[in-house]
């Protein structure tokens, strides 16, 4: 840890609570007031620590802060992305202190934001901070903070189209993923994409009376469980046909260099309390959740739900489901797929309305590059060994709007750890990785800078 983050890591922190204490839900419309609080805060911090054009954005939604500090023209420029809105809470009652009153409980922060990504972006604000009062900023610096990428960042591609020149950058440095642990640093060099899916069935008009129509008609939430058992069989294959038509094969010698990751299968069931692994057949635990697609049920719901008992069969039955990609496969193309399928396969005496929320591509970045060796540099120097190569089962759609739009690359600095429990109760961070993670961002500007003389 360098003396300036030791000397302000406590200011640091009471600064990273007045931000996660701001409940910024994006899904939910409730929360726009704390939207646009989160954006001032944001905003007020780079202004502060001397960031130039600082500026809050408006979007056909959430706002974007923007800022940036030009030192030199000739020097290389870091396009920095995070984003400030979070999940919602919910279920409320199984978090052990209040989502949005930061605890700090056996070295971890724990609020809803910590890891994703409150905690993760503010490194690198609090990194340029750093360089800023002891001038050892290397290279130009861009400020690209959005709050919409829990909701599929479906207004961040205008905002990149109508400002692509102020955009303009050699790399794109991002911190909204993780690391296999303190002890073994890891760099994030794939992520899923995403297909989010919503069902809605619909059989009679109205609720209807359990015993008086019981065996005459259609139950919705009967055949919406049917339907969803139906789309995977028991070796978690998908049945939806087609939807492994252009999956990326992995070669079995990639395969193996990603066993060699540490991985203790036992320890992972301990921390979930299972007593047995799920997963599709032929393939290890890390790789059905790294280089396999996926299909979940996200929620389930229709009828009666309340306390006691209420004999209805219902109206209407509901699902949202994700699915997670892997490259060659589009969301564009898995959602018709999976709109199709349910069409098809809905029982008689229902109708069916499928819609899609948002989705986003799978991304794979290159490790040859001169940006990734300057992550792998700073992380070397930080931690005192190389870092490992590993694909996320995550889903950052930006990354690829990011190629398709300004061509470039991002790379994927992260320094949660899968215990975190982003978007579940008890969201943490651990203060010893925002600390890491300020120290090792700091030193990606340093070996950059020198790479691409």
């Amino acid at each position: 840890m360098t003396p300036y983050i030791d000397q302000n890591k406590d200011r640091f922190l009471s600064e990273l609570f007045d931000l996660l204490k701001i409940p910024s839900v994006s899904t939910d419309v409730e929360y726009q007031p704390d939207i646009k609080k989160a954006a001032a805060f944001i905003a007020h911090q780079l202004n502060e620590i001397g960031a130039d054009k600082v500026e809050i954005c408006q979007t056909a939604g959430n706002p974007v802060v923007y800022g940036e500090k030009i030192i030199d023209p000739k020097l290389p420029t870091v396009m920095v992305y995070g984003h400030y809105d979070v999940q919602p809470a919910d279920p409320i009652e199984l978090w052990d202190s209040p989502p949005f009153e930061p605890t700090i409980k056996n070295g971890n922060i724990y609020a809803r934001g910590a890891s994703d990504d409150k905690g993760q972006m503010y490194m690198h604000i609090k990194a340029f901070e750093s360089m800023m009062k002891n001038n050892t900023l290397t290279c130009n610096v861009k400020f690209m903070i959005e709050g919409e990428e829990e909701i599929g960042s479906v207004n961040l591609g205008d905002f990149i189209k109508e400002r692509k020149a102020d955009l303009s950058a050699d790399v794109i440095l991002i911190s909204d993923t993780g690391m296999i642990s303190l002890d073994t640093p890891s760099i994030t060099v794939g992520l899923r994409g995403l297909s989010y899916m919503e069902v809605e069935l619909t059989g009679p008009n109205r609720d209807l009376h359990s015993g008086m129509y019981g065996g005459a008609v259609q139950n919705p939430l009967n055949a919406l469980t049917e339907v969803i058992a139906s789309l995977k069989d028991k070796d978690g294959h998908i049945t939806i046909p087609g939807f492994y038509d252009k999956v990326e094969i992995i070669s079995d010698a990639d395969r193996a260099k990603m066993a060699k990751a540490p991985f203790d299968l036992e320890a992972y069931k301990a921390a979930l309390d299972l007593e047995k692994e799920f997963g599709e057949k032929g393939y290890s635990t890390n790789e059905r959740t790294s280089i396999r697609p996926t299909l979940d049920v996200n929620g389930l719901w229709g009828g009666y739900t309340g306390e006691g008992a209420k004999t209805v069969i219902p109206s209407k039955a509901y699902a949202k489901i994700s699915m997670r990609l892997v490259p060659h496969q589009t969301w564009e193309e898995i959602s018709e797929l999976f709109t199709k399928h349910i069409e098809s396969i809905v029982p008689d005496g229902i109708r069916v309305k499928v819609t899609t929320h948002h989705g986003g591509m799978p991304v794979v970045i290159p490790t040859n590059s001169v940006e990734f060796e300057a992550a792998n540099a700073a992380y070397a120097e930080a931690f005192g060994k190389e870092p490992i190569p590993v694909r996320s089962g995550g889903s950052i759609p930006i990354v690829a709007l990011f190629k398709e739009e300004l061509g470039l690359d991002s790379v994927m600095m992260g320094f949660g750890l899968d215990s975190d429990a982003i978007h579940s109760p008890n969201e943490k961070f651990g203060i010893a990785n925002f600390l890491k993670g300020i120290e090792t961002i700091e030193l990606f500007y340093k070996h950059y800078a020198l790479l691409k003389k």
